[in-house]
């Protein structure tokens, strides 16, 4: 069977790249399946859980903080803003994180409440997935 060659890059280096039969992508209009022969598009990618699957399982995941995706028929690469292998984050992590964020945010000038607000909201969707992906 065809794989689809995979790449998630971060700013500063190239966490993954590998094969996979499906990627699956949290997209920002909804997660979407990257199979062999996929066409050609670029998605934004929201915060959630990149998931490589091999045979119909689970082989690798990754929790994402948004970014992008660009889909050929061979390939998918997330570029991503954060990404960590899931198995390396926890749920005390991503407890802290929303914690920090809220106090950022009832500390923010008005200038920086914007900025204050997406991270919240990045914080709790990176919880959301992580409950998801952690029960199966």
């Amino acid at each position: 069977m065809a794989k689809v060659a995979f790449s998630l890059v971060l700013p500063e280096r190239e966490l993954a790249s590998t094969e996979a039969d499906m990627v699956v992508v949290p997209g920002g209009d909804g997660d979407f399946g990257v199979l062999p022969g996929h066409i050609p598009m670029i998605s934004t990618v929201r915060p959630g859980v990149v998931e490589l699957q091999d045979d119909g399982k689970a082989t690798a995941r990754y929790i994402v903080a948004g970014g992008f995706a660009e889909v050929t028929g061979e390939r998918c690469t997330v570029l991503a803003e954060e990404a960590q292998p899931f198995e390396e984050v926890s749920a005390d992590q991503l407890a802290q994180r929303l914690r920090s964020a809220e106090q950022e945010l009832a500390e923010a000038s008005p200038a920086a409440r914007p900025a204050a607000e997406k991270a919240v909201s990045v914080a709790q969707d990176l919880q959301r997935a992580y409950a998801y992906y952690a029960a199966r």
